[in-house]
């Protein structure tokens, strides 16, 4: 019976530790979101993004608000109603073709700079379609970091 007892502590224990601190993606809903340095309205803004769909990875929660780190380390603390969970990524290499078909082998429609950002359609395999601007188009999965 003490077998059990311990294996079921240490069972609970290690799933409870391990979802709570289960990292994802969301993106900022708004053109202009602040990011505070604690959770709530009364702590001070740190910094205010102003680009719509960003990718923000979540690394904890309280409340209301969920603590995140941005694509440059900054971290912080944003309230629910401005993330979701539309799906957007940026490039994190140099430079990432952008295709017409999701193959190495299809017609290039455009070169991608590092940190730009796009609105993924959806993803297939390493393959992600992608929109941006002027371009709809495949990229490579792992050249994107983000909510996919």
């Amino acid at each position: 019976m003490d077998k059990i007892i311990v294996f079921f502590s240490f069972f609970i224990l290690f799933l409870g530790n391990s979802y709570a601190k289960a990292e994802y993606y969301l993106t900022l809903r708004n053109e202009k979101v602040n990011l505070r340095q604690g959770p709530s309205f009364n702590h001070p803004i740190k910094l205010v993004y102003k680009k719509k769909f960003l990718p923000v990875l979540v690394i904890d929660k309280s409340y209301n608000f969920r603590k995140i780190i941005d694509h440059e380390n900054n971290s912080g603390w944003i309230h629910i109603t401005q993330l979701s969970k539309k799906k957007a990524a940026l490039n994190n290499q140099e430079k990432s073709v952008i295709f017409q078909k999701p193959s190495k082998y299809s017609e290039p429609l455009a070169l991608a700079e590092k940190g730009r950002l796009f609105l993924v359609k959806k993803c297939k395999h390493d393959w992600c379609k992608i929109k941006t601007e002027n371009y709809t188009g495949w990229i490579m999965k792992k050249n994107l970091k983000g909510r996919l």
